[in-house]
């Protein structure tokens, strides 16, 4: 039995610059962008492109898998800063911000990743941020600081909910606004 080789630093290289440039320019020019253009602002060869995605398709399940993978990332290390004695709440409204900041230029990505039916494909790393967030929630819930009946489907709710479309002022006060929704606390006054 052989093992696997891991892959050249190159090619490794090539690779993050290829899943880079995919996001900056289905960002800037839509589902619509060729290869070509993909290839051209990575800086590598068609070949290059295809020898790692096959299909534009793998390639925008490679971007979007890219994205989740830095939310779990997030989330579990908001979660290290809970054990470590930050508060829930605060990690919990600090991530809903990150996430959505995230997601306004991701979203080309995401409207182009259902338009070409891509699927991320590792479940892994969704259940690894969907662990990380319940975490949250359930450590907020023990310092009574969030409602008992929030879940992680609600957080994700308001993920998909979020004015990732609109301005920064518009996003901030999105998140002033749905942040006392999870909260066991009173609204203050002024907002």
């Amino acid at each position: 039995m052989t093992q696997a080789r891991a892959p050249r630093a190159d090619a490794v290289r090539n690779r993050k610059k290829i899943l880079a440039a995919a996001s900056e320019q289905i960002t800037a020019h839509g589902p619509e962008v060729g290869m070509d253009e993909i290839a051209a602002a990575a800086g590598v060869a068609v070949g290059t492109l295809y020898r790692h995605f096959p299909t534009k398709t793998d390639l925008v399940a490679a971007v979007v898998a890219e994205f989740v993978a830095r939310v779990a990332d997030d989330a579990q290390a908001a979660l290290e800063r809970v054990t470590a004695g930050t508060r829930a709440l605060d990690e919990l409204t600090a991530f809903l911000g990150r996430v959505v900041e995230a997601s306004v230029t991701d979203r080309a990505v995401k409207a182009a990743a259902q338009a070409l039916g891509a699927e991320p494909g590792d479940r892994a790393t969704e259940e690894r941020a969907s662990a990380a967030v319940a975490a949250l929630i359930q450590a907020g819930q023990a310092d009574e600081d969030i409602h008992p009946d929030v879940t992680v489907n609600d957080i994700y709710l308001l993920f998909s909910t979020a004015p990732t479309d609109q301005p920064p002022a518009a996003r901030a006060r999105w998140l002033t606004l749905v942040v006392p929704g999870l909260t066991t606390r009173a609204r203050p006054a002024g907002i």
